[in-house]
């Protein structure tokens, strides 16, 4: 079976994904697309990723994606390498899409193999220590949802992505 790989990820408008291992905002909007994007579906992510987590993210799959010889968290399934994640991810799923929700490494690794990609923009700057890097142009944006400013929380925009050309590299893999 041919899975969609999907990234998912927030990103403010200076490039931040990150500061001190969590997100740089609270907008329970993009926590709650988060939810609604990834729920009964695998998830793979990095070792830091997993451990920013309040614990296991009930109804989903973790993978994690480490090096780490001496690693074990209880309820994740451990892979050593990208192909290795994607059979995991792969076995007895049955929605079709795998999620790749980071951190920026990962994403980096998973950007060429994946078929589209959910972003939430956030139209304000944060401060950062991890940041993505902008799209390019073999992504077009398909569909894209704007919401103003709101209280304490800026503007923000919830944007699909697909390939321009979706001969993704699955031989590649």
């Amino acid at each position: 079976m041919n899975h969609e790989i999907v990234l998912i990820y927030a990103r403010a408008s200076n490039g931040a994904i990150g500061f001190e291992g969590r997100l740089p905002w609270h907008l329970p909007a993009d926590l709650k697309r988060f939810k609604a994007l990834t729920m009964g579906k695998p998830m793979i992510m990095g070792r830091k990723t997993f451990e920013s987590l309040p614990g296991l993210l009930p109804g989903r799959r973790h993978i994690v994606l480490t090096r780490r010889e001496r690693w074990d968290s209880e309820g994740a399934e451990q892979a050593r390498a990208v192909e290795e994640a994607l059979a995991m991810a792969e076995e007895n799923n049955s929605t079709g899409e795998i999620c790749v929700v980071g951190g920026s490494a990962i994403y980096d690794v998973f950007r060429p193999l994946a078929h589209r990609i959910e972003v939430t923009e956030i139209h304000a700057e944060f401060k950062g220590d991890t940041f993505m890097k902008p799209l390019g142009a073999d992504w077009e944006v398909t569909a894209r949802e704007d919401h103003p400013a709101k209280g304490d929380n800026p503007a923000y925009s919830f944007v699909t992505y697909h390939r321009h050309d979706d001969n993704t590299a699955e031989e590649q893999v």
